[in-house]
């Protein structure tokens, strides 16, 4: 297979940089200059954005947990809709898909689609979770990777890799290079969530994880290059 397809996932809160909240420009526009070097390089990109620099709901108990989940699906289109933008205005072509329609703001997702937007040389966008409440972007990233048959999901996240325990509390905090997903699952490392890694183990769906804000390491791991922990499937 010539062709290399990655899909990455952004977290809301890493887009919104030290203000931890709404969006920052400067972290946003880097990653799209990090993105434009694989997509001139040929590779289809697939981006899933989660929802956290807009919308938490589900730490309150005033609110149904579908409606609460609903408005994280929303905050996840909003999200896509920026970051497309500022995508475009570096130079490359973009198209947003979401499961429900958005009127003329997104397109209804199919893997038809999507595969004729990828053959056009667009970054696709996959927004709005699966569709429905109770998955998170995890889920949604995990599902789309594995019906679109990307090559592997790349996880950009504010620490830099798989940890035995939680680095910020315990200083002697093991990284892994590399570690399996069923030791993922058994040592619940909570890399993605239990619904997310129990696909990936059973459709054999590797996944990468890595430091957003570590010089080109979004480029790099575009490339095969992860300064941070590999996830196998074998």
């Amino acid at each position: 297979m010539d062709r290399r397809r990655v899909f990455l996932k952004l977290s809301g809160e890493a887009l919104a940089g030290p203000k931890k909240t709404g969006f920052d420009e400067a972290t946003v526009k880097e990653v799209a200059r990090q993105v434009k070097i694989s997509v001139d390089a040929g590779v289809e990109v697939g981006i899933v954005i989660g929802g956290g620099n807009f919308w938490r709901g589900r730490t309150s108990d005033a609110i149904d947990r579908t409606k609460a989940d609903q408005i994280g699906m929303l905050a996840t289109v909003m999200n896509c809709i920026y970051v497309s933008e500022i995508f475009r205005n570096a130079g490359m072509k973009t198209q947003i898909l979401t499961p429900f329609a958005c009127g003329s703001m997104t397109q209804l997702f199919s893997k038809d689609l999507a595969n004729q937007y990828f053959a056009e040389g667009m970054v696709v966008f996959f927004a709005g979770g699966t569709g429905h409440p109770y998955f998170s972007t995890d889920t949604g990233i995990t599902l789309r990777a594995i019906e679109m048959e990307a090559d592997c999901i790349l996880l950009a996240k504010s620490i830099d890799g798989v940890y035995d325990r939680d680095p910020a509390v315990y200083p002697d905090a093991k990284r892994y290079d590399t570690i399996s997903i069923q030791e993922v699952i058994d040592q619940k490392l909570a890399v993605v969530d239990l619904t997310a890694s129990i696909m990936c183990m059973e459709h054999k769906m590797p996944m990468a994880v890595f430091d957003l804000n570590e010089k080109d390491s979004i480029a790099n791991a575009m490339q095969g290059k992860v300064n941070g922990t590999i996830v196998t499937v074998e």
